[in-house]
């Protein structure tokens, strides 16, 4: 476990960035008050064995009595970097990116089981869309009842949705929370 250097860094703020625009802020500046010190701590980002870790700055140092190759996990796992060197947002990351999401977008109760599955989300899926979201951004699904269900990036702009047709894809998925149940193995 470790700090991300500099390229890492940037590349996990990008990947953030593009979900949560200038709430990136919120995220880095967040206050923790775990652990035994009167005064709020910070959050920060470790990388440990390709995955990066959100977690407490009083999490990080009780960590640091516990041997590499002994832990397995610390705080939350937003992402990791693949054997290429490219960094994915995993469906972990979800809460952080709900919290502060720019883009959202709702879908129609009959249409939540379809994303659940790994679909991409269409046009006749759609229950509200935000205002300004262009074609390339990130965007955070949620149900109609506000509940977070994943994550994508917009294929359309909220003007070209307007004139779809009702099969065409409006999102294209990333993770949804149906991953822990397909994918427990790996997660």
């Amino acid at each position: 476990m470790r700090p991300l250097d500099e390229k890492e860094t940037s590349a996990v703020f990008e990947k953030l960035f593009k979900f949560v625009g200038n709430n990136l802020k919120n995220i880095v500046e967040n206050p923790s008050h775990e652990g035994p010190d009167a005064n709020p701590g910070r959050y920060c980002f470790r990388l440990h064995k390709n995955k990066i870790f959100y977690a407490s700055e009083s999490l990080v140092k009780r960590a640091t009595n516990v041997a590499r190759p002994n832990l397995v996990s610390l705080g939350t796992c937003i992402g990791k970097y693949t054997h290429g060197g490219s960094f994915h947002l995993t469906v972990q990351a979800l809460n952080l990116l709900a919290a502060n999401a720019k883009h959202k977008v709702w879908l129609k109760p009959q249409s939540e089981m379809s994303f659940l599955y790994g679909n991409h989300v269409l046009k006749s899926a759609l229950g509200r869309i935000t205002d300004n979201i262009a074609a390339g951004d990130g965007v955070v699904v949620f149900s109609m009842a506000d509940v977070p269900l994943g994550f994508g990036v917009a294929a359309k702009s909220t003007q070209d949705c307007r004139k779809l047709d009702p099969n065409g894809i409006v999102v294209l998925h990333q993770a949804d929370v149906g991953e822990y149940l397909r994918m427990e193995d790996e997660l």
